[in-house]
């Protein structure tokens, strides 16, 4: 029997999460599954496109960020403003999914902070619910929020699925959850990116480059691995930076007024180019764009950094994997079904770029290490990120809910 499913995703541009749910979709045994898919507008439609049998978009869908790094505090408490301008859009977008589809079996939100509207689409298709938790969600004894979001999973979703043992572990111990980690299918991109591979052919020969792939973000620890290159260069290592991505999405008329406003608006390529001009690091730390053909980018890097402010390990810690790149990551407890510290890459604390500094010069003196650890990486990848093999453990959790027949 063909399962209906209602997938829910409202990030917009393709990034992570979106590439990690579009891997599963297409994985899934042929005629298991009829993916259907409430989206907000952006570039991931463009890949939802290739797998849906159905699909509605939204100008937007409201969040209930309860994550570690980004909950409500301070004057992030004016974010709620945008998530009660985009409630509307998504109440239309389900209606109008309802009104194509008349039911569903299923609904797999595809992230924790959409659970507002996943407990919409469940009131009004009637159907079981399956969260992704992703991100590392904020756990704090007696917040309210925590709590309602923490009783809201158990009460309301069918099953909960954490993509590695640092999220499950944000999550109550008392709540069942399936661990699945993400796909990733190492394969080229339609059209290779010659422009890309140019500029990346280009750097010096002998640098030991190290590479950021990802959208361009305050959170994502650039400044840090921007002030490791500083502390790297007055130590005469030959190391190269390479960052790969773009901006998430730009804000427009009284939305991005009020962001600017609170200071939460950022124009972090402006920023950093600001700073690689001050600190005399044109030679040494590129901004390269963003590019689809991210295999032509682990090809040509010897190291990833994934130096976040988020505590856990990212999809390019393993898209890198596969092609044999260790990686470091700022992370406080690794765990070794995403990162083996020593063995598959390195683990270093998030915002101290001394360490970050250490842990490259460490790969810039011993070269062997590189090899060695990215070996392990791609062992470690192979064995815990295979689509097939993901896809079918999704499968189970999709019969597991809706039980026999």
């Amino acid at each position: 029997m063909t399962i209906k499913i209602l997938y829910i995703d409202g990030d917009g541009p393709f990034g992570g999460a979106s590439r990690s749910l579009f891997e599963a979709v297409r994985a899934l045994p042929a005629g298991a599954v009829a993916p259907l898919f409430v989206a907000s507008e952006g570039t991931a439609l463009d890949f939802y496109r290739q797998v849906a049998s159905g699909l509605v978009t939204a100008r937007g869908m409201p969040k209930f960020d309860n994550t570690r790094y980004s909950h409500y505090r301070g004057v992030r408490w004016l974010i709620l403003l945008r998530e009660l301008f985009h409630l509307p859009f998504a109440v239309i977008a389900l209606l109008k999914a309802k009104r194509r589809w008349q039911q569903v079996d299923l609904i797999h939100v595809n992230e924790g902070v959409y659970l507002v509207t996943a407990l919409l689409a469940k009131a009004i298709f009637r159907a079981p619910l399956v969260v992704h938790v992703r991100a590392l969600m904020w756990a704090k004894e007696n917040s309210l929020r925590c709590a309602w979001f923490n009783r809201s999973l158990a009460r309301h979703a069918a099953a909960v699925i954490s993509i590695n043992e640092n999220t499950r572990a944000t999550l109550p111990a008392a709540l069942p959850v399936d661990v699945i980690q993400n796909s990733f299918t190492a394969k080229r991109a339609p059209e290779p990116d010659t422009a890309m591979a140019a500029k990346l052919d280009g750097l010096r020969k002998g640098s030991l480059k190290v590479g950021f792939v990802g959208n361009l973000h305050h959170s994502k620890g650039l400044f840090d691995m921007l002030d490791a290159a500083v502390l790297l260069k007055r130590a005469g290592h030959d190391v190269e930076f390479v960052i790969v991505g773009g901006v998430t999405v730009a804000d427009k008329g009284p939305k991005a007024w009020l962001l600017a406003r609170a200071g939460l608006a950022q124009n972090v390529a402006a920023e950093l180019a600001g700073r690689i001009a001050a600190e005399g690091l044109d030679a040494s730390f590129h901004l390269m764009g963003a590019t689809l053909d991210i295999s032509c980018v682990y090809e040509r890097i010897d190291v990833l950094c994934f130096a976040s402010h988020y505590d856990a390990p990212g999809r390019p810690v393993f898209e890198a994997a596969f092609s044999g790149v260790p990686s470091i990551v700022a992370v406080d407890r690794p765990l070794a079904d995403t990162l083996v510290d020593g063995e598959t890459g390195l683990a270093i604390p998030a915002r101290q770029p001394a360490r970050l500094a250490q842990a490259i010069a460490h790969y810039a003196e011993h070269r062997d290490e590189v090899k060695r650890m990215g070996e392990n990486a791609r062992r470690l990848a192979q064995d815990n990120f295979d689509p097939a093999a993901n896809a079918r453990r999704l499968l189970g959790v999709y019969q597991r809910v809706l039980g026999p027949g």
